[in-house]
């Protein structure tokens, strides 16, 4: 059978992660279970979509992730089973959507029939679908027990809602997007802008880079730094540009945090150019 893997804005202090996990290896008790994070800040759809490109590739086909960040459960939106490059997505129709489609497409989309797919006896729970529809549903697909067609009617990949970002661009003598995330244990900015993109400037490794970083366009930060493979190549304490484990550029301060020193934020409001 194939994994599970789970991820929330629930955290680990109470024992909701574990009743998602309980309901899941309740349909199999052989069903082999990971979490990506709990950690995501929560209603964070935009940092729920990133997390999903962050690790989704290097697991294999028929994997199902269970994404739960859902600030509207209970409301008029849809439950959705997204299929992408052999992996499948269970989640809230909300934007988690967003970087998956954007990065590598969907290639199918299946609204949930919860008339079947739905935990038995929790019909009048409007507060816990990460529980009675997404890990039950998910663990019933990875588990073998439906396939995806029987995860109910399908949907036009085209009509997902789409979280509103600003695309990266190559001007003449800058590239500019935003920060899109932080690394969240060390502080390093991740931007979308590819390192395809980045490199049309004609920048190698070594090499100074200008950096301005602007909230809502007033500048916070507005200083060179060196383009370098990893970290040791600058001193302790010293900011540089390095492309990150995603293949977007990333700026960092050496065994530092930069959004902590710089307090720094991530979404539209922040734009970065590198010059």
């Amino acid at each position: 059978m194939d994994a599970l893997v789970l991820q929330t804005d629930f955290g680990t202090d109470d024992g909701a992660v574990s009743a998602m996990k309980g309901v899941a290896f309740s349909v199999n008790r052989s069903l082999p279970i990971f979490d990506n994070t709990h950690g995501i800040e929560p209603y964070n759809i935009w940092e729920a979509g990133f997390r999903l490109i962050q690790a989704m590739p290097y697991w294999p086909e028929g994997t199902v992730f269970v994404s739960v960040v859902d600030p509207g459960v209970g409301s008029d939106r849809k439950s959705v089973v997204a299929k992408s490059k052999g992996r499948y997505i269970v989640t809230p129709d909300n934007g988690t959507l967003t970087f998956i489609a954007q990065h590598h497409g969907i290639d199918e989309l299946r609204e949930i029939d919860e008339s079947v797919n739905r935990l038995g006896g929790s019909e009048e729970s409007y507060t816990f679908h990460g529980r009675d529809v997404y890990a039950y549903t998910g663990a019933r697909l990875a588990g073998g027990y439906i396939s995806f067609e029987e995860v109910g009617p399908s949907l036009n990949p085209e009509g997902i809602v789409m979280l509103d970002c600003f695309e990266p661009v190559l001007r003449d003598d800058h590239t500019e997007g935003i920060i899109g995330v932080h690394d969240v244990r060390y502080g390093s900015l991740w931007t979308n802008i590819p390192r395809t993109m980045f490199l049309n400037l004609g920048k190698k490794v070594g090499d100074m880079v200008g950096v301005t970083i602007k909230f809502n366009g007033t500048t916070v930060y507005d200083h060179t730094m060196m383009y370098a493979h990893s970290f040791a190549e600058v001193e302790v304490g010293s900011p540089l540009l390095y492309v990150n484990s995603v293949d977007t550029m990333a700026i960092a301060l050496n065994q530092a945090s930069f959004a902590g020193v710089y307090k720094t934020g991530k979404g539209n409001d922040w734009h970065v150019y590198l010059r």
